[in-house]
């Protein structure tokens, strides 16, 4: 069962966003704080060197006002992180980031990134499962509306917000 769901998340990652080298592998660093300089929050990003979707989203934060420290790791090193902070395989996206002591999985909208942040929620953080189509760096035609999904430390799952890009 555990293959399957490493088989799994592998797929979702490499579908995406394409092959990460072993070259691109940097060193994990679970540091959750946030700096705030010029009131911009910092985020700390955790993708494959070769995804546009997440160059996309990082474009996205940074658009926002964030800002953020992407960085490239291998697919070990990602899954790796992603277990470390409790993403499991349903909650799972191509790219991890960390800010303000919570994790963010996926395409989730910089405004709701800062909603998080704002009224700061007894949760773990935050996910946009999957790579929805209208989400922040999956834009395009076919826009659907998504939900972006709140996580406790035992991995429950509950509505966040309910986003419509159309």
């Amino acid at each position: 069962m555990r293959l399957l769901s490493l088989i799994v998340a592998l797929s979702i990652l490499v579908s995406g966003c394409g092959e990460a080298t072993q070259a691109a592998t940097d060193r994990v660093s679970l540091d959750r704080s946030t700096r705030f300089e010029n009131d911009a929050p910092s985020i700390l990003v955790y993708k494959t060197p070769t995804c546009g979707c997440c160059n996309g989203w990082v474009d996205h934060l940074r658009e926002a006002g964030f800002e953020v420290d992407a960085r490239n790791v291998s697919d070990q090193s990602l899954y790796a992180l992603k277990k470390e902070v409790g993403i499991t395989v349903e909650m799972s996206s191509c790219h991890t980031a960390l800010v303000g002591g919570y994790v963010v999985e996926g395409h989730v909208p910089a405004d709701q990134i800062k909603r998080l942040l704002s009224e700061k929620p007894e949760i773990a953080g935050i996910t946009v499962p999957g790579m929805p189509i209208g989400s922040p760096g999956m834009e395009g035609p076919g826009a659907r509306p998504y939900a972006a999904y709140s996580f406790d430390h035992s991995g429950q799952l509950k509505v966040f917000a309910e986003i419509d890009p159309r």
